[in-house]
Order: structure tokens, then C-alpha cells, then sequence
């Protein structure tokens, strides 16, 4: 009755498993397990180098936490701050990185190995406008059944099409047969 809330993704568990590993991270107060650090404290001075519990301390008597933000020197360097907005700081940065990079799609235009004249240069406009907004274009030509016999004629074809679209992009890889079927990749010029 319940197996389709059973299969769909939890965001609490998503959204826990992604704080998780920032804490993973970054040791906090008791997790630093070293006797001595370097200390940040919260205004960015360096305070140099004490002993972790004092460390510990100075950040409780400022209801803050000791976080360590660079565990591989010697002695690691610890900051005083607050843990959970320094967290939330970083997920939002994340986030906004992941926003800003550009996926670029590979859309796919179809012809038949018999098309018009109209209707192939209907497809190569299609192509250019795909080209246009960034996306790769694959572009193929199939033959059904006994056409594949008369594979030159399609490969004649599939090679005016290139010298068309070269105007507006470039070939990505080269014409090759894939089943029935000749393929090619154009990207932006």
C-alpha cells in the first residue's frame, strides 16, 4: 500500500546526509583530538599557537565554537566561530556554485535516409538554432531495411549537410555508422 512513498527519495534524509558531510569535515570542540593548536579567533587574529583546551575554553566563554579549519599542518589551525552558521555558509555557497554552472545539453535531430530538399534544410535551421542557444547537436541519418545497400548515397548526404552546417558549427566527431544509421556531432563554432 505504502510502495510508492517506500520508493520515492526522502528530502529530510537527503538534506541531513549533505549537513553530515560538513561535519564530516571539520572537527569541532571536543572532536579535535590534538594537544596543541593554532588558534583563529573570531574577529580573524591570530592568537598563535595554545594548548587545545584553553582553546576550547576561550571559544565556551564566548558562546562560540573551536572549529578546525586546517588539519593537515602542524599544529592544526583552529577557529573560533559560530559552527552552524559557518555550515550554512558554506552549503549556501555550494548551492550557489552548483546554480551557476552551465549544462550543456546534447539534443538530437532525426532524418530519414529519403527526405526532401525542403525538409533537410528545415532540420539544418533546427540544428543552427539547437547550435545557437549552446547545445551540441547529434545529427543522424537512418536508413531502413534494403537502403542500407545504398550506403554512399547517405554518406553524399550526410557530407552536404557538414558543408551547410559548417557555416554555423563545427564537427565534434566525424560521420560514422552506428547500426543503421550514420551519426554526427556538431558544436558551437
Amino acid at each position: 500500500m505504502n510502495q510508492t512513498n517506500n520508493n520515492r527519495p526522502n528530502s529530510d534524509k537527503s538534506a541531513s546526509n549533505s549537513s553530515n558531510n560538513f561535519e564530516k569535515s571539520f572537527r569541532v570542540n571536543e572532536q579535535i583530538d590534538v594537544k596543541k593548536v593554532r588558534l583563529i579567533d573570531q574577529e580573524g587574529k591570530m592568537i598563535g599557537v595554545i594548548d587545545t583546551f584553553e582553546a576550547i575554553k576561550l571559544a565556551v566563554a564566548s558562546n562560540l565554537d573551536l572549529v578546525e579549519v586546517s588539519p593537515n599542518v602542524e599544529p592544526p589551525v583552529c577557529k573560533i566561530a559560530n559552527f552552524g552558521k559557518m555550515r550554512y555558509e558554506m552549503q549556501k555557497k555550494a548551492s550557489d556554485a552548483k546554480k551557476k554552472q552551465k549544462v550543456i545539453e546534447t539534443k538530437e535531430v532525426k532524418m530519414s535516409f529519403n527526405i526532401g530538399k525542403a525538409d533537410c534544410d528545415l532540420k539544418i535551421k533546427q540544428t543552427e538554432k539547437f547550435i545557437k542557444k549552446g547545445n551540441k547537436v547529434r545529427l543522424s541519418i537512418r536508413m531502413k531495411g534494403r537502403e542500407i545497400s545504398h550506403i554512399e548515397i547517405a554518406k553524399t548526404m550526410m557530407s552536404e549537410i557538414i558543408d551547410k552546417a559548417s557555416l554555423f558549427a563545427k564537427v565534434e566527431s566525424n560521420p560514422k555508422l552506428e547500426g543503421m544509421q550514420i551519426v554526427v556531432i556538431f558544436v558551437k563554432k
